[in-house]
């Protein structure tokens, strides 16, 4: 029976996996133009998955080469020789697999292995190759996967410089070359002549310039989220709402491939019976919650990269704090080196020309990360928080008008009526670490990145399958606080909710602290005011 995946190549006959039929048109109609390109996305994005389905693909047609660069160790990378006699180690192994290798090439390849004075060098490699390619009856495409594992290395700058040289002579003069070079990885290879070259000619000309840009989206929308669950549902005999379930998923992912498959898979592997007593009940919204709260438990390496990234670029770390805590933009700017690299790694993406975090499960790592580091500091808050717990956990769910009242109480003792200094990162922040311990272990919370901005923000708690809206605001007079109340009204809506809760933060002389009921449009708006 199938499952989902997370780990390595994902294969649909073994796998529940979306559908990337049409990706791979995309990306064949780059290779019967000839394109030389690159796949560069983040880690666990489904790129060994993407070729190994392109390979079986376009197999039909052309021949098709697919090497992988971790096969190759340290001592391959060493110098030009033993890089030779490594790609020929990887290309005799694909012959032995079946690969439509030529004798004579594979006589060559062969021969270079097993070379013990005057080694080969790239040049007589591509000897090989041209003379490979002109005598092929079907054009020859070249994979590479994980190049991140040479791309500190000099010798493999001088490999791309060959595959740039057969390129540019196939286009100038029409002589042989490989039909299209695909090059998988995280790192963008047309940027990597900074890392190792420092003489002018190679600052200016990239050795992989001839690269087309790789513009196809790779990340799993929410019709193919959909079509996946409506496969596991028929396989395993149950019954779902897969059209919000798949809403759900798409909408904490962002289409994120490790994580769709991470929470499916955590919903399928471990919820029943420990939570829920059959895979009908854990495939529910409920389910969906309990799922990402266990991810985000989880140290996985994506997360540690996530977050080990941020160490390596501690500007853009207090930049991104400033921007979930205070809402304070960050310009997008492609030529900022933390900026490109966060992008790179797809913690990060560019919206409306702003640093917009890719998506809900990653925001929530961050504001987990941020908040702890207050914890460390002994914040009472947290401590207050965690505290009294008790009191506001109920049969039916959580008491969030109790929980506002608190709060209240406790920002008044600890720093007293409410004074100019104060910041909207400081109520964001101090709110949240209230309210952290409290759901903690049992619901999740997130904010609603369509509603952020500089005037409001909505935190979403979800709590044994219940949701809870509160809306975070500086007061800023009568009349802006009547239009947040409709558009919370109108979010509410949105959520089927009947009470939504507001926390102003206000600093009028003459303001009434404390906690009021209104009737807003037919719902029920709790107001708390400090």
């Amino acid at each position: 029976m199938k499952r989902f995946n997370t780990t390595g190549v994902c294969n649909p006959e073994q796998h529940y996996m979306v559908d990337i039929s049409g990706r791979i048109a995309e990306i064949t109609k780059m290779v019967d133009d000839g394109k030389y390109f690159t796949i560069n996305r983040a880690r666990q994005y489904g790129k060994t998955t993407t070729l190994s389905e392109l390979r079986k693909y376009l197999r039909d047609r052309y021949t098709v080469i697919g090497l992988d660069f971790q096969g190759i160790g340290t001592e391959g990378f060493k110098g030009e020789a033993s890089f030779v006699v490594a790609i020929c180690r990887l290309l005799a192994r694909e012959s032995r697999f079946g690969a439509e290798i030529p004798d004579k090439t594979a006589k060559n390849i062969d021969e270079f292995i097993e070379r013990k004075k005057n080694k080969a060098q790239l040049t007589e490699l591509f000897d090989v190759f041209i003379e490979w390619i002109s005598y092929s009856v079907r054009p020859v495409v070249l994979m590479i996967d994980e190049v991140d594992s040479a791309s500190d290395n000099q010798v493999f700058l001088d490999f791309l410089a060959q595959l740039r040289e057969l390129y540019i002579n196939r286009e100038s003069r029409g002589l042989p070359a490989f039909q299209s070079v695909i090059l998988a990885g995280v790192t963008d290879v047309k940027h990597l002549k900074s890392k190792i070259r420092d003489d002018e000619q190679h600052r200016v000309n990239s050795p992989w310039n001839i690269a087309s840009d790789f513009m196809i989206d790779m990340s799993l929308s929410f019709d193919g989220i959909k079509g996946m669950l409506e496969d596991y549902e028929s396989d395993r005999g149950i019954s779902m709402d897969t059209e919000n379930i798949a809403r759900s998923i798409a909408d904490y992912t962002g289409g994120y491939p490790f994580l769709v498959s991470r929470i499916c898979q955590i919903i399928d592997e471990q919820l029943v019976p420990s939570v829920f007593e059959s895979l009908n009940l854990a495939w529910t919204c409920r389910g969906i919650d309990e799922a990402v709260k266990q991810l985000l438990a989880e140290k996985n390496t994506l997360f540690e990269s996530l977050t080990g990234k941020l160490t390596n670029y501690p500007k853009m770390k207090e930049a991104l704090r400033n921007l979930l805590m205070s809402g304070n933009p960050i310009t997008y700017n492609a030529l900022q080196e933390s900026i490109s690299q966060l992008e790179m790694y797809g913690f990060i993406k560019n919206t409306d020309n702003k640093v917009v975090i890719s998506n809900r499960i990653f925001e929530t790592v961050l504001y987990n990360l941020f908040l702890s580091d207050e914890e460390l500091n002994n914040n009472s808050f947290s401590q207050e928080g965690a505290s009294e717990r008790s009191l506001f956990v109920t049969e039916s769910g959580l008491d969030v008008r109790l929980i506002l009242e608190h709060f209240i109480k406790t920002y008044m003792q600890v720093f007293g009526p409410l004074k100019d200094r104060f910041s909207e990162k400081d109520g964001r922040e101090l709110f949240l670490l209230y309210l952290k311990p409290i759901i903690n272990g049992t619901g999740n919370y997130y904010i609603e990145a369509q509603t952020r901005d500089h005037k409001r923000t909505d935190v979403i708690i979800d709590y044994l399958g219940k949701q809870y809206i509160i809306e975070l605001k500086i007061w800023r007079g009568e009349r802006y606080n009547s239009e947040g109340e409709k558009q919370i009204s109108d979010y509410l809506d949105y959520f089927g909710l009947d009470t939504g809760y507001m926390l102003s933060f206000n600093f009028n002389i003459n303001k009434n602290v404390g906690v009021k009921e209104h009737n807003i449009h037919g719902k029920t708006l709790i107001e708390a005011v400090l």
